[in-house]
């Protein structure tokens, strides 16, 4: 468990307090994901839920991997099986959406240390491996559907938008463009609250422990 409560801090580190991701904290975030995936497999290690969430935490970083990989066989070798377009905004878009489930389950394994902390028998039939894994899953779909919406927009953006505002198309075109405009604000602004929720919460466990 503390090798895992150093996986919980470098995580933070990465998508909660650093501004925005470099190779270096890329680099220990993934080693850091495979680790600790290593040691979710062990019989030593409970099967609760904030060992579901950790899990589906290490296998975000499957994105980041994907998108590396892409990144570097079509810089090296020149290898793309779709359109420059396309495989550039993908990439990109793999990437947010691996910080947007990051952060969002970063989040939940803060609100479970808040109810263990504060409310430990009242929630423990909401901290359940069953709810655990549901959580993951509502986070995992509502995010790819993210990335699926912003790759589209990507691609009509990158498309001939003359061509666009005189077709049928028109209107499918302003209607996504806003949506993904709406949903990149709320993005960013969910992002900076997920900040100001973490701090507080940890706030309060340090010093309700200090004070024990």
């Amino acid at each position: 468990m503390k090798d895992l409560r150093r996986y919980l801090a470098l995580k933070y580190i990465q998508y909660l307090v650093l501004s925005s991701s470099n190779a270096v904290s890329t680099f220990l975030g993934l080693l850091g994901s495979l680790y600790a995936l290593i040691i979710l497999q062990s019989a030593k290690v409970s099967s609760k839920s904030t060992a579901v969430l950790i899990s589906s935490l290490a296998k975000a970083d499957v994105l980041v991997t994907v998108s590396i990989v892409s990144e570097m066989l079509v810089q090296t070798l020149g290898v793309s099986i779709l359109s420059p377009v396309f495989t550039s905004a993908l990439l990109q878009n793999l990437l947010s959406a691996n910080t947007h489930i990051s952060c969002l389950l970063l989040s939940c394994v803060a609100f479970e240390a808040y109810l263990i902390t504060f409310f430990p028998t009242d929630s423990r039939h909401f901290r359940t491996v069953k709810n655990a894994r549901l959580t993951s899953r509502i986070i995992w779909i509502l995010v790819i559907a993210e990335c699926a919406l912003f790759q589209a927009d990507d691609l009509l953006k990158a498309s001939s938008t003359s061509a666009l505002t005189h077709s049928s198309y028109a209107l499918w075109f302003h209607i996504s463009s806003m949506a993904a405009a709406l949903l990149r604000s709320l993005s960013y602004i969910l992002g900076i609250l997920l900040r100001i929720v973490n701090v507080y919460i940890y706030y309060k466990i340090f010093f309700s422990m200090d004070h024990q």
